[in-house]
């Protein structure tokens, strides 16, 4: 494997992370840290970062699609699993890039309503996934590089010439709250729906090479990937925590990360970065949808017409959330993130394990026990969290809505061990 090969593999593995809606997480996160940042940043990377890249080597071990990742569960289990998060795909993140469209591009320039945003927005996107255009391709390669050339200037600009002089945060679990905020990213979703792509690009352009070279490949790039993607999350929480006494409390994400812009980069730089946002908020949409429809179209016998209603459908869900603020629709994310993220977690872990610890009896066992133990953080985030306190208090982390980390640890260890004497026995 050449240079060539490896930058060229950690780019596109950056580039299938580094998400326009990932950008307005990291600063308020600092904003709202303060002092408390660093802690922020581990946990926000836990789950933003090392995840998703371990959902990439999960890829490369099993070789196969979203499909393979539960299908030692159950078949049934593995395709309605398949069937929530694309579910999930087009009802948050796809209509969040036309919010903060919206925010960043149009709401400073016309006072228009976020409806006709959405409407507008998901119409090119239905014509764009309809006649699979491959000008998204192109711009996508010209995108992400101008994005981090604008985000690595502004945070260097901070970080010289800013004081290190931070606010008090009065947040209680500032690691935990970092990693819960790190769900927001979809990354570890990502990683499971597209992260094949990657595999097969690999495959097509290294044909000559051999397993043990494409999976040295794919380390090396995971680890140049996630040190991009750790530098950058890294820069923003420090650079919103660096502004933590300018702005006022209860600042939302987007104009957060515009206001940041315009103080650094001055006007012309705000636009910039904003024009830049918007057309990659777009190109994610489009991959999206259309990975959603190309997986509906695969179940019913490589339908046309399966694929065009669904990214009709898409569309419509896209415009009908699409008219709700950034802020609204990442509220409205937190129950289902609290529910399906624990469980993609632990199928790219159990993935990633070597198959004598992950037999199908270890599989079933520990993502029952993390479906069971993710129940209460689910409910708490649905506003019943004073309710059911008294039945949970006693679960490790569960103050800290991880109350599933530490079952789904034991299950997977108690399971092998059982097996283990059975099979002497």
């Amino acid at each position: 494997m050449n240079k060539k090969s490896l930058t060229i593999t950690s780019f596109a593995l950056f580039s299938l992370f580094f998400g326009a809606g990932n950008l307005i997480l990291p600063p308020l996160l600092g904003f709202k840290a303060g002092n408390l940042w660093l802690l922020v940043v581990l946990g926000f990377c836990i789950s933003g970062v090392v995840v998703p890249l371990l959902g990439i080597f999960a890829h490369a071990k099993l070789q196969g699609t979203m499909f393979d990742f539960a299908k030692k569960v159950s078949p049934l289990f593995s395709l309605v699993y398949c069937y929530v998060v694309y579910f999930i795909c087009i009802a948050l993140p796809s209509p969040r890039t036309a919010s903060v469209t919206h925010e960043m591009a149009i709401q400073p320039f016309w006072d228009t309503p976020y409806l006709l945003t959405s409407f507008v927005y998901f119409l090119l996107v239905f014509l764009f996934v309809i006649n699979r255009s491959k000008v998204l391709d192109l711009l996508g390669k010209l995108l992400t590089p101008g994005i981090l050339i604008i985000l690595l200037l502004m945070i260097a600009t901070a970080l010289f010439t800013m004081d290190f002089d931070f606010t008090s945060s009065e947040i209680k679990h500032p690691f935990s709250h970092g990693v819960l905020e790190g769900y927001q990213t979809f990354d570890a979703i990502a990683a499971i729906v597209v992260g094949a792509v990657i595999i097969i690009s690999i495959n097509l352009k290294e044909k000559e090479a051999s397993f043990e070279e494409k999976r040295k490949l794919i380390r090396k790039a995971g680890f140049w990937a996630g040190v991009g993607l750790f530098s950058v999350y890294a820069g923003l929480i420090l650079t919103g925590a660096l502004f933590s006494d300018q702005f006022e409390g209860g600042i939302s994400r987007t104009s957060l990360l515009s206001e940041l812009s315009i103080k650094i980069l001055g006007g012309t730089g705000s636009i910039l970065l904003s024009i830049l946002v918007s057309l990659a908020c777009f190109t994610t949409a489009v991959g999206v949808i259309t990975g959603t429809a190309d997986f509906i179209k695969g179940r019913f016998n490589n339908s046309d017409l399966a694929y065009k209603i669904t990214a009709l459908v898409s569309c419509v869900f896209g415009v009908l959330m699409g008219q709700f603020n950034v802020d609204y629709i990442i509220a409205v994310a937190i129950p289902s993130l609290m529910f399906i993220y624990p469980i993609t977690i632990i199928l790219i872990l159990l993935n990633v394990l070597p198959d004598r610890l992950t037999t199908p009896t270890v599989f079933k066992t520990v993502v029952w026990t993390t479906i069971l133990f993710s129940v209460p953080d689910f409910l708490g985030s649905m506003g019943l969290g004073e309710t059911i306190t008294p039945y949970i208090s006693w679960i490790p982390f569960s103050a800290h809505q991880l109350g599933w980390v530490l079952p789904a640890l034991l299950a997977l260890v108690l399971s092998n061990v059982i097996q283990q004497k059975t099979k002497i026995a």
